[in-house]
């Protein structure tokens, strides 16, 4: 798990939580179950089973892989539609490839972050490159979707690619943990990922042992999903491993241990923290569409079958 990473954490800034902060208390621990997703990569549904009032402005989000592939068995997604939302694709490890029918596309790897804003529609497509299809390899990497207000559903579609190296980092006090800033802010401290959804995305590694205490806006929610390795959240030290994701509840500050022994495939905690502010609007959601009402998810669906989302274009260099 490369994603990105420093020699020596404490020549970053720190960041911890003011002592007069309030700690948020875990509210539960939910344990993703596995499926399969596209042309049938692996992945773990991280917020199924969660209330929708503990996940909003977030709509859910896989964690694909992580799996070695053989020659040959790499796999993605055929082209599909979106409308209403946007989708957050991190890649860990490994190679992705992505294009849409709006002109936006790119290839990311290790650490990088591909941000596409759906808006009013469109078509894409998400595959690994013929290489990596050739050669096989490890494949790791996460796909979070965040809602949009209504005032924002039929925007124009966006595009950002964000490389590994322009994400901010950040350590703790003590530098045992390292804290990768993809989108929003962490106590002043901004990434580079532009939302319109107010939010703020965190990967953060533990060494085994280590425990953050990070300041946290309190009109935000607060998620934390294990990536790998085993730990505890919150100040009652609720036991979490990988595939959990743990919701807490209002206050100020969230607190992360890492375990002190951890597994050989996993030396360190690995956790993305996530938050954002709460939409609180009507949803109406079915596969590809995310929209306010049934009469707009129907819109969506008829707008795709006319071609007004777009269409595939004849040569798309995969």
């Amino acid at each position: 798990m490369p994603a990105v990473t420093v020699e020596n954490p404490i020549t970053l800034p720190r960041v911890a939580a003011p002592a007069e902060a309030v700690p948020r208390p875990v509210l539960a621990v939910a344990t993703a179950p596995s499926g399969f997703e596209g042309e049938g990569f692996p992945v773990r549904r991280a917020f199924a089973g969660i209330n929708y009032q503990y996940l909003d402005p977030f709509i859910m989000m896989d964690q694909m892989g992580e799996v070695e592939y053989a020659a040959g068995e790499p796999k993605g997604t055929p082209w599909h539609p979106h409308r209403g939302f946007e989708t957050v694709t991190y890649l860990i490890d490994g190679t992705f490839v992505h294009q849409d029918s709006n002109g936006g596309g790119g290839t990311i790897r290790n650490g990088d972050t591909q941000w596409m804003t759906a808006g009013s529609g469109l078509l894409h497509i998400e595959a690994p490159p013929e290489s990596l299809v050739m050669s096989g390899g490890l494949f790791h990497g996460l796909q979070l979707w965040v809602n949009l207000p209504a005032s924002d559903k039929m925007m124009n579609p966006r595009y950002q690619d964000i490389r590994g190296g322009h994400v901010r980092l950040l350590t703790s006090p003590d530098g045992g943990a390292l804290l990768r800033i993809i989108a929003g802010e962490l106590d002043g401290h901004e990434g580079p990922g532009i939302t319109h959804t107010p939010i703020t995305m965190i990967h953060a590694t533990l060494a085994p042992g280590a425990e953050i205490t990070l300041p946290w806006r309190e009109d935000f929610n607060g998620l934390a999903y294990v990536l790998a390795g085993r730990g505890a959240v919150g100040q009652e030290l609720r036991p979490v491993r990988t595939g959990q994701t743990a919701v807490f509840g209002d206050g100020g500050s969230l607190t992360v241990r890492a375990d002190e022994a951890q597994d050989s495939n996993a030396p360190d905690l690995e956790v993305v923290l996530l938050g954002g502010r709460p939409i609180r609007e009507p949803m109406a959601h079915y596969g590809p569409f995310v929209m306010n009402t049934q009469a707009e998810l129907k819109e969506a669906f008829e707008d795709f079958q006319k071609g007004l989302l777009g269409t595939v274009p004849a040569v798309h260099g995969m």
